[in-house]
């Protein structure tokens, strides 16, 4: 086993091995999911494989989850840097890229070959645009890196599902407005999962494109250049949606589109669930204060983390962006979220179910204060209500 080494503050030096190093390649089974129901319907399971990849996703995952719970483990902070020039890591992400295209390519053969009653066809479309659209979180940690290695990998891995803009409009954007009023990938409190959706999706696409065409025009290139990302990454998701209709016929074209679709959905709910409510106050100068840990909804969910590569040790990812996903840490007293991702994506779409669960967190989190949480507009006048009776009512008993 690998072992790095970090000087303490004393001068001694800090010897650490990697208890997960080995665990984060389970990280390759999720996005080979859906090749595997690909190949398990010529078997006499047949058409019920085509269940797999949502019964994995959003059954299998949240008991495991539930069953393993948490790991609140860190590595030293002495170590992170030994940790982040590790290849084996970089590798591992990079990885992942092509096995999540072969799954796309496996399940559009499957349908455009077999003739799959309309519920299969659902059930695939929906189960293989979800896990692709978790295949962004690849283009996500990807996406951080600045070489042009990672940035072909994170062109190609987004493209899987079409959402070309989310490295410009996530580093640019999202990390500089995040939990503020004005950034549509923070979920407002009282927001339903559609609501948010409908505001986020469009909301990311103009900021994306707005951080390209800015990024070109400092080189003095034209936002119609073909360096724009955006085009690079609509270049591979057009070629393949063109491809597989010359190969298979135009029966796989809704396919495509409804898998993409249920890929941006994907990340819409991952939004939701990681600034639910959560607010950065204003400054006496008319700027946010700076964005720390807490500002993030996390989970140690040791499963769900590594099937993501510790996307959802959130908070420290936005207190520090660069960090690699092998070195994220674990805080006291952060906001955490009650299960992994899958789990609490199910949870979002019953909204007054997930009003339930989140609205007394993100107000415990806020110290009972209304006025510190990030409220949408159409629900504050009614949030406030509510939470002033609740206040006067502890205030009595």
């Amino acid at each position: 086993m690998a072992v790095f080494l970090g000087t303490a503050k004393d001068g001694s030096e800090i010897r650490y091995e990697d208890g997960k190093r080995w665990l984060y390649s389970l990280s390759l089974f999720f996005p080979a999911v859906p090749a595997i129901a690909a190949g398990l319907y010529f078997t006499p399971l047949g058409v019920w494989a085509t269940l797999i990849p949502v019964l994995y996703m959003f059954g299998l995952v949240p008991i495991i989850d539930t069953i393993l719970g948490e790991d609140p483990h860190n590595p030293p902070e002495e170590v992170s840097q030994a940790l982040a020039a590790d290849p084996y890591y970089k590798w591992l992400v990079r990885a992942a890229v092509p096995i999540f295209w072969i799954s796309f390519l496996a399940t559009v053969a499957l349908v455009g070959t077999q003739d799959l009653p309309w519920w299969s066809w659902a059930a695939l479309a929906f189960g293989v645009g979800t896990i692709s659209g978790s295949g962004l979180a690849i283009g996500h940690e990807l996406g951080h890196k600045n070489d042009p290695v990672n940035r072909v990998f994170a062109i190609i891995n987004n493209a899987l599902v079409g959402y070309t803009h989310i490295r410009l409009e996530h580093n640019v954007g999202h990390h500089v407005n995040v939990s503020t009023p004005g950034d549509p990938a923070s979920a407002r409190m009282g927001e339903s999962i559609f609501r948010f959706a409908m505001r986020e999706i469009p909301g990311a696409f103009r900021d994306g494109v707005e951080s390209e065409s800015k990024r070109l025009q400092r080189k003095g290139l034209s936002f119609w250049s073909m360096q724009n990302e955006i085009f690079q990454g609509w270049v591979v998701a057009g070629t393949a949606a063109i491809v597989l209709t010359i190969l298979f016929g135009w029966k796989v074209l809704p396919f495509i589109l409804v898998h993409h679709f249920f890929g941006w959905y994907l990340l819409s709910q991952a939004n939701y669930v990681e600034h639910y409510g959560l607010l950065r106050q204003k400054l006496e100068n008319g700027r946010y204060e700076r964005c720390r840990p807490d500002h993030s909804w996390n989970t140690n969910h040791i499963f769900s983390n590594l099937m993501t590569f510790h996307l959802q040790r959130h908070s420290d990812h936005h207190a520090h962006p660069m960090r690699p996903y092998q070195a994220l840490r674990n805080y006291p007293d952060l906001p955490s979220l009650p299960n992994g991702y899958p789990a609490m994506f199910l949870l979002a779409n019953n909204p007054p179910l997930f009003f339930h669960v989140m609205d007394p967190l993100v107000m415990k989190w806020a110290g009972g204060d209304i006025s510190k949480v990030n409220m949408a507009p159409h629900a504050k006048a009614k949030l406030e209500k509510r939470w002033e009776k609740r206040r006067k009512s502890l205030k009595t008993s």
